[in-house]
């Protein structure tokens, strides 16, 4: 889904060649493209894209030293130090996939455990909770379409709230740029000030407020699409509902549900080892579904005689 052709518009120019005596052709900046937006009838909802794009472009996917990168890639955060986990797989065994935090082991010492889960086991995990979630909706229509439209509304909320507050400040700096820029001319007028500082003072305050204006600019667009992206809370609903029979996990899946993953380190429970794990679905964040919604137990022995379990988040009540 990384095509905005996928959406339905129509992307030119976006390859160009130096000369015509060279073969190679390079690709063209985004200024350069012409895109013609609405051409045709789209594949995804406009929303979920920008969702997914902006998703991509906060977080880097790791590849492992052979160069193969895992769907689980820049989903999973160490719940206690924030840092990403990065993906690894067995020298001995490479069926052996994992991951574990970033922050572990370094010269920083950000993190003091592993964080050391599996792929086959999150796998496991992610589908059942997955699973869950599609028949709570199911079975909680009305009860899971509010709760994911209030959260929306106040996810929405937060987001234009802390937006227009930056924007405002922004805004602010502008004006104060102008009267520094009209204070500093006076005085160099006056004689206060040389013209070489004021030349130097004059650029930093020109180029200050070019990138402002910028800045101004690209977060007015962005809160004048928050309506549009307003839609993503019905969208969300249909992809839960379209997971009910999923008999694998998908890269689709996890870009159309999940925002983030927080990975506990596995602890030690009368005897026996338990992970837990907290997912952040889009629109709705880190729900606790009900106990009346049974989630098989997912068991996984990851290492020699060692058996880990996954502890889901849930309701006591």
């Amino acid at each position: 889904m990384a095509k905005q052709e996928y959406c339905g518009d129509v992307i030119n120019f976006k390859t160009y060649s130096k000369s015509w005596k060279l073969k190679k052709r390079l690709p063209t900046a985004e200024e350069n493209k012409a895109i013609f937006k609405g051409v045709h009838e789209p594949i995804i909802d406009r929303a979920v894209f920008e969702q997914i794009a902006a998703k991509r472009g906060k977080t880097r996917k790791r590849k492992a030293k052979d160069g193969e990168k895992n769907l689980f890639s820049g989903f999973l955060i160490c719940a206690d130090c924030g840092n990403n986990l990065w993906f690894h797989f067995n020298q001995q065994n490479p069926d052996i996939k994992y991951f574990n935090c970033s922050g572990y082991n370094t010269r920083k010492g950000e993190c003091p455990s592993t964080h050391y889960i599996r792929v086959d086991f999150l796998e496991q995990a992610i589908l059942q909770e997955i699973r869950c979630l599609a028949k709570f909706a199911s079975k909680h229509e009305a009860e899971f379409a509010r709760l994911v439209e209030d959260h929306a509304q106040q996810s929405g909320l937060d987001q234009r709230q802390r937006k227009q507050k930056e924007l405002a400040a922004m805004r602010t700096r502008d004006k104060d740029l102008d009267k520094l820029f009209s204070r500093i001319y006076e005085d160099n007028i006056a004689g206060k000030i040389d013209d070489e500082r004021f030349g130097r003072m004059s650029m930093q305050y020109t180029a200050e407020q070019k990138e402002l204006a910028a800045k101004i600019h690209a977060l007015a667009v962005e809160l004048d699409r928050q309506e549009v992206k307003a839609m993503t809370a019905s969208t969300f609903i249909a992809n839960v509902r379209k997971s009910t029979r999923a008999k694998k996990l998908s890269e689709r899946m996890l870009n159309d549900l999940i925002e983030r993953i927080e990975v506990h380190q596995s602890e030690k429970i009368d005897g026996e080892h338990r992970q837990k794990l907290r997912i952040h679905y889009h629109c709705i964040g880190a729900i606790e579904i009900p106990n009346t919604v049974p989630m098989p137990e997912v068991s996984m022995q990851t290492r020699r005689g060692v058996i880990v379990t996954y502890i889901p988040l849930r309701q006591t009540g």
